[in-house]
């Protein structure tokens, strides 16, 4: 077979072996890494068809994994109007009054990344926004994108006058009156009002998704732990695949909701290894709490508003077969676990679904947020992988505890925030990710902030808890390595390699160098996902 890429005068970073290789080329065949060595020896190997780029001496990774996003959810939550930037209340008014003026009557304003913080002590509801969105039908995702402010015209059109009931954790917040608050908690509330808003068609969809897909491949990610196949992702991920305009490779795990009965568990069995040449469904996402920020997480002890204190399932030993269930099928779990009574139990399931079977499944939890030294404990001895979102801790949270996340849970467990340094250190193997929409995907960015854990607006803020920041190495691993493992492809990526994967990212400069307040900032020059190349600087020609 023939060659079809080569790249030369390259810095060869390979994190599996802790530094630079001697090599300073490689050649691709099939996709594949099929020669490391110096730039005469690789050159031969090129025929007139090969790509062929002079690297210049910028450095060269294993390709980049986000080891948590969310893509076609995330292409639709941010096509409007961007909140993430606004500070305070007033910031948050202005925005909205700037769109509402540019607005057709009757249409609907969409918003998303509103902090809950812009509203310090006051209720996080739509009054607050009065009278900008008067007889405006609007939808304000907060940054978690477990919630969102509604509109009172929002809920006029949707039918939403009092509280409902719901089979998950989910609520319509309403005051002592019954009225709705316009604060809508987790998936099923914010469906409600949703539903009532035009929708975007099939071909807006997916071009919203290939846009953001190629953005993602412009920062030098090559892969994807999806965490989610709602609507028909499977359907658009294959489009673009077939159509070779697929720029990740992506790890796809459906939802698992409470209250799964047992045709449709056989199903999210029945799902896996469903894919195609870039993606592939191998996985199930559950979720055992909410957010902090919003008191849906489950704590083993009350937040400061009395809030925080039951599982997402309303059933918490039904999650547990649930877990035994898909273990003994051989599907690798990921579970949403923030608080530390969700990480608890969601170790316990998998402690109890080990203990019963012989099958060696790698499971994981998603975001751990404030956990105790015994819980930090079990991930190595369990063989969880922990997966963690480090820019969470940077952008949502401050040092003096003052945001909305740290004055819920008080300083005790407020210290505890994402011990991404305690994990890694009790033998866990540690993956870092954006949960994009939540967090911008610049890997760089997720890299530097587990470095540097301050608020990405100004580095010159004190960092949180810097005892839990993790070495510039091990950041690295943390999105090459181990997101290979969590995926039980250490055989296929996460290094450089013969027979590994040709996905690959180039950098202008050395990421185990530089400095991790200036880690962000550095131009990635080429980004290459099985063996061809979805994005190229034009400084290298």
């Amino acid at each position: 077979m023939r060659t079809t890429l080569v790249l030369l005068s390259a810095r060869l970073l390979d994190p599996a072996s802790g530094g630079l290789l001697p090599q300073t080329a490689l050649a691709v065949v099939d996709g594949r890494v099929a020669a490391l060595g110096d730039d005469r020896t690789i050159r031969q190997l090129a025929d007139p068809a090969t790509t062929v780029i002079d690297l210049k001496g910028a450095v060269l990774t294993p390709g980049l994994v986000d080891g948590h996003l969310h893509p076609v959810t995330g292409a639709e939550l941010t096509h409007g109007l961007d909140l993430s930037g606004c500070a305070d209340l007033d910031a948050v008014r202005a925005a909205l009054a700037a769109a509402v003026r540019e607005l057709a009557p009757g249409a609907w304003l969409h918003a998303w990344g509103l902090d809950p913080n812009v509203f310090g002590d006051r209720p996080v509801a739509s009054a607050a926004l009065a009278p900008v969105l008067d007889g405006v039908p609007a939808l304000l995702q907060l940054f978690d994108a477990h919630s969102m402010l509604a509109s009172p015209r929002a809920l006029e059109l949707a039918g939403v006058d009092g509280p409902r009931r719901f089979d998950q954790a989910a609520e319509v917040v309403c005051d002592a009156a019954g009225r709705p608050t316009g604060l809508l908690l987790e998936d099923a509330a914010c469906e409600l009002v949703e539903r009532a808003a035009p929708q975007p068609t099939r071909a807006e969809r997916r071009e919203r998704l290939a846009t953001a897909l190629r953005a993602m491949a412009a920062t030098g990610l090559t892969g994807g732990h999806a965490m989610d196949a709602n609507g028909d992702s499977l359907d658009l991920y294959a489009e673009l695949d077939a159509a070779g305009d697929l720029p990740l490779r992506l790890r796809v795990a459906p939802w698992c909701q409470p209250g799964v009965d047992e045709d449709g568990l056989r199903g999210l069995i029945g799902r896996q290894g469903l894919g195609g040449r870039l993606w592939k469904v191998d996985g199930v996402k559950l979720f055992m709490d909410g957010t902090i920020d919003n008191g849906t997480a489950w704590l083993e002890r009350p937040d400061c508003h009395g809030e925080s204190t039951h599982a997402f399932w309303p059933d918490p030993a039904h999650y547990t077969r649930v877990i035994g269930e898909l273990h003994r099928a051989g599907v690798p779990t990921a579970t949403h676990a923030i608080g530390d009574a969700a990480v608890r139990h969601a170790l316990d399931a998998i402690a109890s679904a080990s203990s019963t079977s012989s099958s060696v499944v790698r499971h994981r939890i998603e975001h751990i947020e404030t956990v105790p030294d015994d819980t930090v404990r079990r991930f190595a001895e369990l063989g969880v992988t922990a997966s963690m979102q480090p820019t969470h801790c940077c952008d949502f949270t401050r040092a003096d505890h003052t945001d909305n996340w740290s004055r819920r849970l008080g300083e005790e467990r407020a210290d505890r925030a994402w011990r991404c340094r305690d994990l890694w250190d009790a033998g866990a193997s540690v993956v870092l990710g954006s949960d994009w929409p939540i967090a911008p995907y610049p890997p760089l960015g997720v890299m530097a902030g587990a470095r540097h854990r301050r608020p990405t607006r100004d580095l010159a803020e004190p960092p949180h808890n810097p005892g839990q920041a993790l070495t510039a190495l091990e950041a690295l691993r943390a999105m090459t390595v181990n997101a290979a493992f969590a995926a039980g492809e250490e055989d296929l990526a996460g290094r450089l390699a013969v027979g590994h994967r040709a996905d690959l990212t180039v950098l202008a400069a050395d990421p185990l160098t530089t400095a991790a307040e200036e880690l962000a900032g550095v131009p990635v020059l080429l980004t290459v996902l099985d063996g061809r190349v979805t994005h190229r600087a034009e400084a290298l020609g």
